[in-house]
């Protein structure tokens, strides 16, 4: 549970969840992850290693394959390798803020604005406190502020950057191209997202944790299908858009001779549109390991 003292609703990005809120440590939890293992027809060979970007508390997720993949690897590859809080927090300031928006209760339907209105109250912020901030960028901070349990620096994506060791780290899309997709976002798309966590703001956060640990991929794929994702316009920019750049990278490291230890949101490996099921239609033997 965060210290009461310590809660903070200095928050920025959403699925990436990438700002440390400082928290009571709790004691560690055990975990078994999917992994995968990616095999070319060259002798290429890599990994697919799926993680939480926040968690309730710290995670013993290096089981003993996940160890031996990361110990045969000869890189890792993240979402974002650079999880500088200051870099991040100005990053999304410079990509958030346009002068003159309307109120944020009028960027919902009416049907929404009592909900958003009790959201807002129930955070302790004054109605117009996103009097400047973009659509996308209010409904990120509301949904990280709704998972309160959710400690980023508990994120399975930190701990192996950690674990890299004298490997270098390589970034996939970096927190800047991040932003950037929910940035030129249509604004009836990012109205929609601000809808969507208005109706469920921590489902999936209170799910996926629990999912995750259990490497219980079938229940990954139904959160896949849900809340902002069964959007089909914010699906194909948050999710399949996503997956179909970074197979191209991952095939490009693996044609460059290297072992890449690909660690990303599990989300990204679930179901027909994830990695594991575009590497294989690629030509690559994928082998789910755990």
């Amino acid at each position: 549970m965060l210290c009461p003292a310590l809660r903070t609703l200095r928050i920025v990005l959403g699925p990436i969840l990438l700002l440390v809120l400082a928290q009571c440590a709790p004691a560690s939890r055990e975990a078994d992850p999917a992994l995968w293992r990616v095999e070319g027809r060259n002798g290429e060979v890599a990994w697919l290693f799926g993680t939480i970007h926040a968690a309730d508390g710290p995670m013993k997720w290096k089981t003993p394959d996940v160890a031996r993949a990361l110990a045969a690897s000869d890189e890792i590859v993240v979402e974002v390798a650079d999880m500088d809080p200051k870099r991040l927090t100005a990053q999304f300031d410079a990509l958030s803020h346009t002068a003159n928006l309307p109120p944020l209760l009028e960027r919902v339907p009416p049907s929404d604005r009592k909900a958003l209105a009790t959201r807002l109250d129930d955070l302790g912020l004054e109605h117009d406190a996103f009097a400047d901030v973009e659509t996308w960028a209010a409904a990120m901070t509301l949904a990280r502020a709704a998972a309160s349990n959710a400690d980023p620096s508990y994120g399975i994506d930190r701990a192996v950057i950690a674990a890299a060791g004298n490997r270098p780290v390589r970034e996939l899309e970096g927190a800047d191209a991040q932003l950037r997709i929910f940035d030129a976002l249509p604004e009836e798309e990012q109205r929609d997202l601000l809808r969507a966590i208005l109706v469920d703001p921590d489902a999936g956060e209170r799910a996926l944790p629990d999912s995750w640990a259990r490497g219980d991929m079938e229940a990954i794929v139904r959160e896949t299908k849900r809340g902002l994702l069964a959007d089909p316009e914010l699906r194909a920019a948050l999710f399949t858009g996503r997956n179909k750049r970074w197979v191209d990278k991952i095939v490009a490291r693996l044609g460059a001779g290297h072992r890449p230890f690909v660690a990303v949101g599990a989300a990204h490996l679930a179901g027909p549109e994830g990695l594991p099921a575009l590497l294989a239609a690629a030509g690559y033997r994928v082998i789910r390991v755990r």
